[in-house]
């Protein structure tokens, strides 16, 4: 793994279990064994490394998907892998999905940041539409009145289950508030 790779993947589990503001470029030095400077080199700001880590984030979890919707053709079960995305990055109550870790502190990220986690949060709303329109053809998924207003509220859903969970560091608090949603699955 090359070092622009590790510090990457090293700041982004630390902004998934502490937050934007709760590591350094010292810390990521320690980690990944190299010098400050070095991270600069890759990184001049803290924003360009967020920026980097949300773009990456996005286009990973877009292809993982892409590929549930290729994988599991019953909405029903395109949306229970959904959750177990949300269910997984819960990493047993240690950490966030990282779109739900920033967005918890809007306020020290730029614009160009923000842009990114709207970019991601509108492109995961349009995505669950589409299951929520196949979940209202196929039966999968009952009570489908209005596609869009589900994937909003879904989305809404799976990101505060996370947060609660993780602040009560309780798995069952995600489980509880997502009960809802999972017993509208039909299969």
């Amino acid at each position: 793994m090359d070092t622009r790779e590790a510090l990457l993947n090293t700041a982004e589990q630390a902004v998934r279990r502490w937050g934007y503001n709760g590591f350094s470029y010292g810390d990521l030095s320690t980690k990944v064994g190299i010098r400050k400077a070095s991270i600069h080199y890759h990184f001049p700001k803290k924003e360009d490394l967020a920026l980097a880590l949300i773009v990456r984030y996005r286009k990973a979890v877009f292809i993982m998907l892409e590929a549930i919707a290729t994988q599991h053709k019953p909405a029903g079960q395109q949306l229970t892998e959904f959750i177990n995305i949300y269910r997984q990055a819960l990493g047993g109550c240690d950490t966030l999905c990282l779109c739900v870790a920033l967005s918890s502190g809007p306020d020290s990220l730029n614009k160009d940041i923000l842009s990114e986690i709207t970019k991601f949060q509108t492109e995961a709303k349009a995505w669950l539409t589409s299951v929520f329109e196949l979940g209202r053809s196929d039966i999968t998924i009952t009570k489908v009145t209005d596609p869009e207003k589900d994937a909003a509220a879904c989305l809404a859903l799976m990101q505060g289950a996370q947060l609660v969970a993780r602040a009560g560091g309780d798995i069952e608090e995600f489980e509880t508030a997502v009960a809802g949603l999972i017993s509208r699955i039909s299969t």
